[in-house]
């Protein structure tokens, strides 16, 4: 900050004029700007990458396979009774080798028992089914 002392009050009018020092705002300034210069080709460089045309082919909806355990622990694939575990395994191991993996709904009667449900769960994830959701079937359960 620069100071200027005019004449004092003593007949040679005395006065403090202070004045703000801009150099430091200019160099900060300056350098902004030379920053700003730099950088803005670096922002508009642009890589041409050939992109593939894009195809109307509509896939088909993956197949479903609905689980249902019921309140009793029983299992359901598809509607039809899994007597044992090892034939859940069984199926589930068939599930997750195929070709298209599909979707499978796993749907719980509210008042069968946690245990039962992440049995199959757990079971779904050690056969590799990677596909799997939990529906939820309000109509069913009242």
């Amino acid at each position: 900050m620069a100071m200027n002392l005019g004449p004092g009050d003593d007949g040679d009018e005395s006065g403090v004029l202070i004045e703000i020092n801009t150099t430091p705002l200019i160099d900060v300034m300056l350098v902004l700007l030379v920053m700003l210069i730099i950088t803005i080709p670096i922002q508009t460089h642009a890589v041409k990458i050939a992109m593939p045309a894009a195809q109307s082919v509509i896939a088909a909806p993956p197949p479903v396979v609905t689980i249902d355990v019921e309140r009793d622990g029983a299992v359901h694939w598809n509607r039809q009774v899994v007597h044992d575990r090892q034939a859940l395994e069984k199926l589930l191991r068939a599930t997750a080798a195929a070709a298209v993996q599909p979707e499978v709904h796993l749907r719980a009667d509210r008042q069968a028992a946690y245990r039962d449900v992440a049995a199959v769960l757990a079971a779904a994830q050690r056969q590799g089914v990677t596909r799997m959701g939990i529906v939820d079937d309000t109509s069913r359960s009242r």
